[in-house]
């Protein structure tokens, strides 16, 4: 009996086929295996959503999901965001309004926030405090953070909205 699964899953855009241990967490596959190292290893217990990625879209605390669990999935990265370019909405305004301290959680952050934005475009304050949940900033940054997602709804905002006027719409 075979001590490996095979898996084959797309990060980042790339497909990624695999042997891998069982029970590999999705964040060591990414980091050890990938050399992802921005997906952050914070408590290994689903506390702190520091290793935050987007498994098909959906923000997943990579700590708690098997990699044999994500064969077949799409994930995304904080890597992903900003390749060889400018900053991505969401870690632009994170740094603009300085949401960021000493930065062990911005990556679980950034990535909660583009699952929160999807879902939610012009989210509250309340909305966004709470679809950071399961987040911990351990600085304790969070009336920044906060800022920082309405800033990046607001940029999105417009650059849709610049997008649908110049398609006419």
């Amino acid at each position: 009996m075979s001590n490996t699964v095979a898996i084959k899953l797309t990060v980042n855009g790339v497909e990624r086929q695999a042997d891998v241990e069982p029970r590999m967490l999705l964040v060591h596959f990414l980091r050890e295996r990938l050399g992802l190292t921005g997906t952050h290893v914070g408590c290994d217990t689903s506390q702190c959503g520091a290793c935050a990625v987007l498994v098909d879209g959906a923000a997943v605390k990579s700590c708690t999901l098997l990699a044999a669990q994500a064969d077949g999935a799409e994930v995304t990265t904080i890597e992903h965001l900003a390749r060889e370019g400018p900053l991505d909405p969401v870690q632009q305004a994170f740094s603009d309004v300085h949401a960021l301290q000493c930065g062990f959680c911005t990556p679980g952050m950034v990535m909660a926030t583009h699952d929160l934005l999807a879902h939610s475009p012009r989210p509250t304050d309340a909305q966004i405090r709470h679809g950071l949940e399961g987040n911990f900033c351990r600085c304790t940054g969070y009336h920044n953070i906060v800022r920082a997602v309405r800033l990046a709804a607001e940029r999105m905002a417009e650059h849709q909205g610049r997008e649908t006027t110049a398609a006419g719409g």
